[in-house]
């Protein structure tokens, strides 16, 4: 049995399978493409008993060095708000080079020059064995997190009234986060979505009990900083969503990083519990070996949810521990004034071709009106023309804990910020403050230089689109090809999208936007490739088949067997007419032929015609004697042995 069919009977990748094969007591080697049936056959019928017993190894060790961990005194180094890699590996004291290796591995790609925030900076710093905190100086800034903090802590007790918490939902990208907030809602936004993947952040808002739970969605991310900023940095709660039939995931690890980062209580959502190969307790023992986390019924802290997104099963449970939680731990903490003036976090923004800049915000304290001007540091960014809530319709004021898409601003805000209502100055657009809808991206995953890429400039409406996009194609890279995307933005194709495309032999790729006729015919006149798509799905299937185009297929040679020659009956100029015995193996025709005089191979060539008893046959079997017409070099003699084999291409499918 081929390796990689092994593999994908066992739902792990080829090298997985190799890594893990030794550890379990049979030595295949790296290097091995089959394993024979019997080898196999054990494999697959021991495969969950031998997976357990490892799984219980690991979280053994696991525990040890966790242990271990803890009696080390972690180093406190106190970073800026914003550095650079650089600045960051001088304060830790820590090797560059190790910087971005626990960067890469988190899922950001920088340069050593580039910058990095703080809350980056303490996630690796934990990797990295760091305490780290904020510096601040009289050169220094307050970050936003701090300065919504400030707002709110102006407020007098007396003026604080209960407000709803405000939940986020993280996981894997197609671990069914939004098909849960679907199931939650009641409405099926899905099936209205194209492509059945969100398109744009979402907001919204159930009541449950006579409480109201607002819920944040999170489509992609692209970085860490967009997520938290659309997730942990304004969330009172998280739900970590694992599905049951396919475990922990990297972007699962990633978000209960993020998760723990923001410290915040948490529940796991476990879904898709009604396919055929869910497993709860592997997904819980994933759960415990991976991100240390021990559900409630094997003796430990943490509210696992049995759900099914798809049928609706165990959805009032989960809200019920979200009130729960809520309760326990937030308490009196879930309190704003909805008589002060509005502040609230940017979870989405891009620019509308007939409204212009539009973002929805997460109000977080105080009251917005219609009319109200809004600014950010100090700078006006317009008045609120329009107020909608996340059902789309049209609302006049919004209050703490309830998210609002705005129209009428001048400059488009960055997700994470913080905009409040108040006097500012205005600014030339010349000076404005550059939107998330335009400039090359910094991450770059695929930095093998010696792996094959496709390059792509991504234009798509809006920015969760752009970053489920990207999620998706992270997800389809592989070792032997990746998809670098060059470029992303917001908005329609543009002038220097085509000149990028052009310059870097990029595949243009837009998602719901359009292409005007002056685009159009720059794009003929360049000669470059340019695919628009309005479902997401459709978007990763063409990119995958321009990948597909660039792996080279694997041959795999086939042993058929050996022939003793013991006569010669005819020799022409690009062949010979010869006879012999079947050593072993079976004489096949149309294979190839090493010619081999003792130890060396002398000629290569192929069987092109053979026979037994004068009647042209398809194959001789061991210890026959056979005729065969052999095309290539004539030089073969009396004693000579042929090596007869066959190649197989063997294409990896991605």
């Amino acid at each position: 049995m081929n390796i990689t069919e092994l593999a994908r009977t066992l739902r792990i990748s080829p090298q997985e399978l190799k890594d893990l094969l030794p550890q379990l007591g049979f030595n295949i080697g790296q290097r091995a493409i089959k394993v024979d049936n019997n080898t196999a056959k054990k494999i697959i019928k021991n495969w969950q008993v031998l997976k357990h017993q490892l799984d219980i190894k690991k979280a053994a060790l696991t525990q040890k060095l966790k242990e271990e961990d803890a009696k080390r005194e972690k180093k406190v180094v106190f970073v800026p708000h914003a550095l650079s890699v650089r600045d960051f590996a001088e304060i830790s004291q820590v090797p560059v080079n190790k910087v971005l290796a626990e960067l890469m591995k988190n899922g950001v790609f920088a340069s050593i020059n580039e910058k990095i925030d703080f809350d980056t900076a303490m996630i690796i710093g934990g990797d990295l064995f760091l305490d780290v905190q904020p510096k601040v100086g009289e050169d220094e800034t307050i970050d936003e997190k701090n300065k919504l903090a400030d707002i709110l802590g102006k407020e007098e007790t007396g003026n604080l009234l209960e407000r709803p918490p405000v939940i986020v939902v993280m996981g894997h990208v197609d671990h069914g986060k939004t098909k849960l907030l679907d199931s939650i809602r009641q409405a099926n936004v899905v099936a209205g979505e194209a492509g059945g993947i969100t398109q744009h952040i979402g907001a919204y808002q159930v009541t449950r009990k006579e409480k109201v739970l607002t819920f944040i969605d999170t489509p992609g991310h692209e970085a860490f900083t967009a997520m938290r900023s659309r997730g942990a940095k304004v969330a009172d709660i998280a739900i970590l969503v694992v599905a049951a039939d396919d475990g922990v995931k990297p972007q699962t690890v990633e978000a209960f990083r993020i998760i723990e980062a923001a410290k915040i209580p948490y529940v796991v959502a476990i879904n898709k519990i009604d396919k055929e190969d869910a497993d709860l307790d592997r997904t819980k023992q994933e759960l415990a070996t991976q991100l240390n986390i021990t559900p409630e019924d094997w003796g430990g802290k943490t509210i696992c949810v049995p759900i099914s997104a798809k049928e609706g099963t165990g959805i009032e449970n989960l809200l019920d521990m979200l009130l729960l939680v809520s309760e326990a731990e937030l308490g009196d903490s879930l309190k704003a004034n909805p008589g002060a003036s509005a502040a609230g976090t940017v979870v989405e923004s891009n620019v509308d071709k007939t409204a212009g800049p539009v973002a929805t915000i997460l109000i977080q304290n105080g009251t917005l009106f219609l009319g109200d001007q809004l600014c950010f540091n100090g700078v006006i960014y317009g008045k609120v023309k329009a107020l909608k809530n996340y059902k789309g319709e049209n609302i006049e004021a919004a209050g703490p804990s309830t998210p609002v898409k705005i129209l009428g601003l001048k400059l488009s805000p960055a997700v994470g910020d913080i905009l409040e209502t108040g006097e500012g100055v205005k600014i030339k657009m010349r000076n404005m403050r550059p939107s998330a809808s335009a400039g090359p991206v910094i991450s770059d995953n695929a930095n093998d230089e010696n792996v094959p890429k496709v390059n792509l400039v991504i234009k798509a409406d809006f920015l969760g689109s752009a970053e489920a996009i990207e999620e998706s194609l992270l997800k389809i890279n592989t070792e032997k090809v990746k998809a670098k995307i060059i470029s992303k933005g917001l908005g329609n194709i543009t002038e220097g999208d085509v000149k990028r495309a052009e310059d870097s032999g990029a595949l243009l790729v837009g998602f719901n936007i359009r292409l005007t006729p002056q685009i159009e015919n720059l794009i003929r006149e360049r000669g470059v490739k340019v695919k628009t798509f309005s479902v997401i799905y459709d978007l990763i299937k063409f990119v995958k088949g321009e990948m597909q185009l660039l792996i080279k297929p694997e041959i795999n040679r086939i042993d058929e067997g050996r022939i003793k020659i013991l006569a010669i009956f005819r020799t022409e100029p690009r062949a010979q007419i010869v006879g012999g015995k079947v050593l072993d193996g079976r004489a096949l025709i149309d294979t190839l032929i090493e010619v081999m005089r003792g130890d060396d191979m002398v000629a290569l060539g192929k069987l092109t015609q053979l026979q037994s008893g004068k009647q042209n046959v398809k194959e001789v079997e061991k210890d026959l004697e056979c005729g065969l017409r052999f095309e290539g070099n004539p030089i073969i003699e009396e004693g000579d042995i042929l090596k007869m084999y066959r190649e197989e291409k063997i294409i990896d499918k991605l």
